[in-house]
């Protein structure tokens, strides 16, 4: 039996999605929040486990969750999804919309996070990528693409972008929100590290979908995701979500989590003060390129043997994310903003390894 026979040819196209599985002391290559739960907030996460009826199946609708999502977020209940990660909502979307000729297909700028184009063309899509300009913003006349009749079905807009960090102009995003005959989905993943959203225009706005995860605020073990978009809309997601797509512990953490909103936020600010600190470092290097960011990573070009520079961090205990594609990353690389402890040894591992270079 052959069985790639029997796959679709968009699957057998693809490459696996990538993940990094070194054993490193220093993990700073998956964007994640380096800081532990307070003593008591983890106390209360595991008193609320412990009431979990691990017996029963979860409530499908995810509704106690659904409605301190609706408290947190000022919009009603009916208008949003919870899932497993924003993986799966880009997945049930995806789902729902047509394919082939009947529509316009999906419009991505590149680079950006890599599950918009994977699902897409996995879905039977056709993909149309974009190249961001040479400040990694989207380029001039991007809006014009409905204007001309294009019409993609939707559009993916990370703010801010992944892996470049920054938030694309604001004018540009309203231009597509304005111009676009189909859907244009905001992913606001690491929304909490720029202060900046469109979250207020989701209810006047039926075309504009707003993604939203915990994964970045220290969460990223729950795999819990939320998507923001109008009820009609909804409606037909939720044809496509698998029952209990959402299972009780995670219900029951997120609701919990929504208790210790001020602790997050602490955790948020000592991020970003991260950020700019290790941004500072990084400036100083000779042949090392920081580009701006208003997430919890920061994309920087390197002038030396990238090979060389990964192994020689590697070697030192540090793993970041290296990129082999598209050809505009090919000497980049990305680093999570760690604890103060991990970016001071990053720092010093990374000057470490380029002085070797030189």
């Amino acid at each position: 039996m052959d069985v790639r026979a029997l796959i679709k040819k968009e699957v057998l196209g693809q490459k696996a999605y990538a993940v990094d599985l070194s054993d490193c002391p220093v993990k700073l290559d998956a964007n994640e929040n380096p800081h532990r739960l307070s003593p008591a907030a983890a106390t209360v996460l595991h008193d609320a486990l412990r009431d979990v009826a691990l017996n029963r199946y979860p409530d499908p609708e995810a509704r106690t969750l659904r409605d301190r999502l609706s408290a947190l977020y000022g919009v009603p209940r009916e208008m949003i999804l919870a899932g497993n990660g924003s993986d799966e909502l880009i997945q049930i979307l995806l789902a729902v919309l047509r394919t082939g000729g009947e529509g316009g297909g999906v419009l991505l700028p590149v680079p950006t996070f890599a599950m918009y184009g994977i699902t897409a063309v996995n879905m039977g899509h056709r993909v149309t990528e974009v190249p961001l300009d040479g400040d990694f913003d989207l380029p001039d006349g991007f809006a014009g693409r409905w204007v001309k009749g294009e019409n993609p079905d939707i559009v993916f807009l990370a703010y801010p972008n992944n892996p470049t960090g920054n938030c694309f102009s604001r004018g540009k995003m309203e231009e597509i929100l304005d111009a676009a005959k189909g859907f244009v989905v905001v992913d606001e993943a690491y929304g909490p590290f720029s202060g900046k959203t469109f979250l207020p225009e989701v209810e006047r706005r039926e075309n504009l979908i707003i993604l939203r995860t915990f994964s970045k605020v220290g969460f990223a073990a729950i795999r819990l995701g939320v998507l923001i978009g109008s009820p009609v809309l909804l409606g037909e997601l939720n044809k496509v979500r698998l029952p209990y797509n959402l299972n009780a512990l995670t219900q029951a953490m997120g609701v919990r989590l929504l208790d210790h909103g001020e602790e997050l936020d602490r955790q948020v600010l000592a991020i970003v003060k991260g950020r700019e600190e290790l941004f500072r470092e990084l400036q100083k290097m000779e042949g090392i390129r920081p580009f701006p960011s208003d997430a919890n990573f920061i994309l920087f070009r390197c002038a030396y043997d990238k090979d060389r520079v990964y192994k020689g961090l590697l070697e030192r205990g540090v793993l970041v994310k290296s990129f082999a594609s598209p050809p505009v990353l090919r000497d980049c690389f990305r680093v999570s903003v760690g604890t103060e402890e991990e970016n001071r040894a990053f720092v010093a591992a990374l000057h470490d390894v380029v002085g070797t270079c030189r």
